[in-house]
Parts: structure tokens; C-alpha cells; sequence
């Protein structure tokens, strides 16, 4: 069904919309929800930035927070990442996030994002929580809140949203008829719209809202070694043969792509995302290499050997909307309660 639901949304097919009722019911659920927030919300002492989706799936939020917070770094600001942790389960929280984090912890995008080493991360499942945590003990001048766009228990500053360009917003139907978290119309109320590759469907958005992002393969690390190699150097390496394609990411198809635009030949093995991976998908026992995702790549560290790889990829944005969001945190200043 995990794998059913989303190809039935983003072909438009017909029976999907037998789901509707669902759906109207889910709207007046999370409408609830958001009104109930929204009266205790928590107002952070700093700014916060929330870069999430209305859509259900990978939108490719991760890269373009760590992005983010890489260009805040270099101006001399000290962020603080925070994280549900989805898919992770720790004793204690709020948990700060190190490279040497047991995923089962933290969930595979923290773990992801902290293995990056820009700035610091915190996991808590209160999110709140973790914003108050990452100001009074970290010192953060600004918070990245990677996801959370419809936690509105967590009050912000500048909301981002990520769209899919390929995607778009499916059949615009709320769950589980549709993709949508949220009505189409939360993208007027955000102040970033953020459109991940070239944009293939029409949004309720003026284009001048519109910021695009592009995901370009980076270099490859092997899980076995540590060894790094650029794509021309792997390509010299293995020639032209194949490749074994690995993603349990939102949409693997983006991966897939991504691989085939740097030139590979892959044999592509998508799971659905999050997915927890044992050694018997990974290994294909033909010798050929295996290329995954960073995503993927830590929750395999222990099942891997020399012939696996995971591709870096990097969000690429124009400085300018960079500089513009620096400076929008910088007028923001402090936020009353």
C-alpha cells in the first residue's frame, strides 16, 4: 500500500478518489489540531526558520536546510539544526546529534545531517523542546527546524516550503485521496516556495514567490574504506559497467535520475522511505558496485563492504535568495511571547 497509494496519487487515478471521505475527515482532524497548537504555541527567544513540504514524501527539504545552514555559518551565525528524529527512539531527550550517533536514536536524517559537521543537531520528538534546548545550552542565534511545517506548537519566523518540481502537488487532494498535509492554498501563507528540479505542474503561488533548487551529485564515499572518489574518477575506474541504484527515500526516482544525469548505468531497487535495511537487499552477490543514498548509507554502515558507495548530493540555490533569507532572519531579531 506504501508503494500503491503514491503512484495512484501522482497518475491521478480514478479510484483513489473513492478515499475522499477520508480525506474531508482528515482535513477537519488536522484543522483541529492546528487551532489547538496554534493557542499554546511556544515563541523562541531567536529566530526560527521552518523548511518542510505539504506533500507527503521527499521533497528534498534535508539538503537544502543543510544548505541553509552552511551559508548562515560562513556569514558568522551559529545555528542549530532540530529534528523530530523520525525513526528513531533515544532514552533521553533532547538528544545532540554526533556522527558517532546510533541511528536507532536519532533517525536516519539527523544522523545524516549531523555526519556533516556545519552545525550542531538536536533530536526530541517536542519540538519545542528542542528549540528551547538549542538556545539556553547551545547558544543558537538561529534555529533550523528541518521539517515541522504543520507543527504549529513550535511558533516561526519564516516558514519554506519544498516542492517536488517533477511532482507537483499530485491530484491535489488531501491524505489519503491525495499527497497533501495541507490544503494547496498554505503555500500563500509561507514566505519561500522552494521548487526542487524544473516545475512540470501549475501552484497556487505568484511566480515571483518562487525560488529554484537544483540536487547535484557530488562525490562518492565507500562504506567499506572511507575511500572518496569524484564521478569521473569512479567512472574510470568501473568503466561503463552497470551499477546496483539504492534508495528508501521519498522518491527514489529523483535518485535514480540524479545517477543517470552524472552518467551511470544503474539497475535501480527503490524501498519506501525510511525503510530499515537488512544485509540480503543490499548485497547481489555480482560483484557489480552499489550506489545509495547518504540517507540510506547510515543505516547500512554495518552490512556493507568495499563494493558499496553512497553519492553525496548537494542542493544548489542562488546566493541571492540565500543572502535574502540571512537577511530576513537578521530584521526578525527577537520574537515576542
Amino acid at each position: 500500500m506504501k508503494q500503491l497509494l503514491p503512484k495512484a496519487w501522482y497518475s491521478n487515478a480514478w479510484w483513489v478518489r473513492l478515499l475522499y471521505p477520508l480525506s474531508l475527515l482528515y482535513g477537519v482532524v488536522a484543522s483541529r489540531k492546528k487551532i489547538r497548537q496554534l493557542a499554546v504555541a511556544w515563541h523562541s527567544p531567536v529566530p526560527v526558520v521552518v523548511t518542510g513540504n505539504i506533500t507527503v514524501g521527499g521533497t528534498g527539504k534535508t539538503p537544502l536546510t543543510l544548505a541553509l545552514a552552511s551559508w548562515l555559518t560562513e556569514q558568522g551565525m551559529h545555528p542549530v539544526i532540530i529534528s523530530r528524529g523520525y525513526g528513531g527512539h533515544s532514552r533521553q531527550y533532547p538528544l545532540v546529534v554526533t556522527a558517532e550517533t546510533s541511528v536507532l536514536s536519532c533517525g536516519d536524517e539527523a544522523l545524516l545531517m549531523a555526519q556533516q559537521h556545519i552545525c550542531p543537531v538536536v533530536v526530541d520528538p517536542v519540538r519545542t523542546r528542542a528549540a528551547e534546548y538549542a538556545h539556553s545550552q547551545l547558544q543558537a542565534d538561529v534555529i533550523l527546524c528541518d521539517d515541522g511545517l504543520q507543527h504549529y506548537a513550535l511558533a516561526r519566523n519564516i516558514e519554506i516550503a519544498v516542492i517536488d518540481g517533477s511532482r507537483g502537488l499530485g491530484n491535489g487532494l488531501l491524505l489519503p485521496a491525495g499527497p497533501l498535509r495541507e490544503t494547496a492554498e498554505r503555500l500563500l501563507q509561507v514566505q519561500h516556495v522552494v521548487v526542487n528540479g524544473k516545475l512540470m505542474a501549475s501552484l497556487p503561488v505568484n511566480p515571483d514567490k518562487l525560488v529554484q533548487m537544483n540536487l547535484k551529485a557530488g562525490q562518492l564515499r565507500n562504506l567499506g574504506n572511507n575511500e572518496v572518489l569524484d564521478i569521473a574518477g569512479f567512472q574510470r575506474r568501473y568503466g561503463s559497467e552497470p551499477v546496483h541504484a539504492l534508495a528508501g527515500i521519498g522518491n527514489p526516482a529523483r535518485f535514480f535520475a540524479t545517477l543517470e544525469e552524472a552518467g551511470f548505468v544503474i539497475m535501480s531497487h527503490a524501498f519506501a522511505d525510511h525503510h530499515q535495511f537488512i544485509r540480503e537487499e543490499v548485497d547481489f552477490g555480482d560483484g557489480l558496485q552499489v550506489v545509495m543514498t547518504e540517507k540510506d548509507a547510515v543505516k547500512c554502515r554495518d552490512i556493507c563492504g568495499l563494493q558499496h558507495w553512497a553519492l553525496q548530493v548537494n542542493a544548489l540555490v542562488d546566493e541571492k535568495w540565500l543572502r535574502k533569507v540571512h537577511e530576513e532572519i537578521l530584521a526578525t531579531g527577537r520574537s515576542e511571547p
